[in-house]
C-alpha cells in the first residue's frame, strides 16, 4: 500500500503516474486538505481519500508531498504512527532526508525525491537521494516507483537544491521560451496558432534530438549556425542581451529560495 500525503500538483501528477505504471487504485491512499479536493481524487482516480494519520498507519510507503512549509507540522501529525519499517519518500523541495528523520523520531528509511510536472505525459525527470538509514533496497524501491513514468537519477544529497533548481522547476523555464517565441512570430505576422505549432515542434525535435545523438549541445547548436546567416545573428543577440547569464542567475535564485522556503 502506497500513501500520498498532501495531493496537490505534484502529488496528483504522482497519483496519476503510479496509477499509469499498473497500481490499482485500490493499493493507493491519497491525503488532502480540502473535502471538495478529496472528492475530485475520488472520482478522478477512484482512490480513497484518509487522514494523514490513517494513511501513516495503514501504508507500507508514505510519499510526502506536501508543500515545503508545511512539511514541519505534518511530520508532527504522523510521527506516533510511523514505525522505522515504513518506507518515507519526501518530494518537498528543500527539505533534506535529517529534517524528516530527527521529526520522525524513529530509524526510519528516508529517500529525497525531486520530480517534475513531466510525470504526467511519462516524461518526468526525478532525482534521487538516501538518508542515514535508507539503503540499496529502499532507492532500488523509488526506483521502481518512479522509472515507469520518466528518467530517474541518482545524486548526492548536497546536489537536490541544485536539482530542484534545475529539472524540477526546468519545464517552466522552457514553457517561457517558448511563450516568449510565439510572441516573436507573431511580431514578425505569423498566426499565434502556427507559431506555437512550429515552436512546440522545434523544442521537440530538438529535445529528442539531443538525447538520442549522443552529441553535446554546443556541436548540435554549431551545425545549425552557418557563417554569416541567420542563426548566428540571433545567437549574437541573446549574447548581447546576456540571455546566458540570465539563466545562471535564475536558476542560482531558484536553488536560494528553496533554501528558504525549507528553512521556513
Amino acid at each position: 500500500m502506497i500513501a500520498i500525503l498532501g495531493t496537490g500538483k505534484m502529488g496528483e501528477a504522482l497519483l496519476s503516474g503510479l496509477l499509469r505504471a499498473g497500481f490499482k487504485p485500490d493499493d493507493v491512499l491519497a491525503t488532502t486538505r480540502r473535502p471538495e479536493r478529496a472528492q475530485a481524487l475520488r472520482e478522478t482516480y477512484g482512490v480513497r481519500t484518509v487522514t494523514n494519520a490513517e494513511a501513516a498507519k495503514a501504508a507500507d510507503t508514505l510519499i510526502l508531498a506536501v508543500k515545503p512549509q508545511d512539511m514541519a507540522t505534518l511530520l508532527a501529525e504522523i510521527a506516533p504512527y510511523v514505525p522505522a519499517d515504513r518506507l518515507v519518500i519526501s518530494a518537498a523541495a528543500g527539505i533534506t532526508t535529517a529534517f524528516v528523520e530527527q521529526r520522525l523520531g524513529v530509524d526510519v528509511p528516508v529517500v529525497r525525491v525531486m520530480s517534475n510536472t513531466p510525470i504526467r505525459f511519462d516524461e518526468a525527470m526525478s532525482v534521487i537521494s538516501a538518508g542515514a538509514h535508507a539503503g540499496e533496497e529502499h532507492l532500488r524501491l523509488t526506483e521502481n516507483l518512479l522509472k515507469p513514468v520518466g528518467k530517474v537519477l541518482r545524486i548526492p544529497e548536497s546536489q537536490q537544491d541544485a536539482a530542484t533548481a534545475l529539472s524540477g522547476s526546468g519545464p517552466a523555464y522552457f514553457f517561457y521560451l517558448v511563450e516568449a517565441m510565439v510572441d516573436a512570430g507573431i511580431l514578425l505576422g505569423m498566426p499565434r496558432a502556427a507559431a506555437l505549432d512550429m515552436v512546440t515542434q522545434s523544442i521537440v525535435g530538438a529535445a529528442v534530438m539531443l538525447r538520442d545523438s549522443g552529441e553535446h549541445p554546443v556541436i548540435l547548436r554549431e551545425a545549425v549556425t552557418s557563417p554569416g546567416g541567420t542563426t548566428i545573428a540571433a545567437i549574437a543577440e541573446l549574447e548581447r542581451h546576456s540571455v546566458r547569464a540570465a539563466f545562471l542567475a535564475a536558476i542560482e535564485a531558484a536553488r536560494d529560495r528553496g533554501r528558504e522556503l525549507a528553512s521556513g
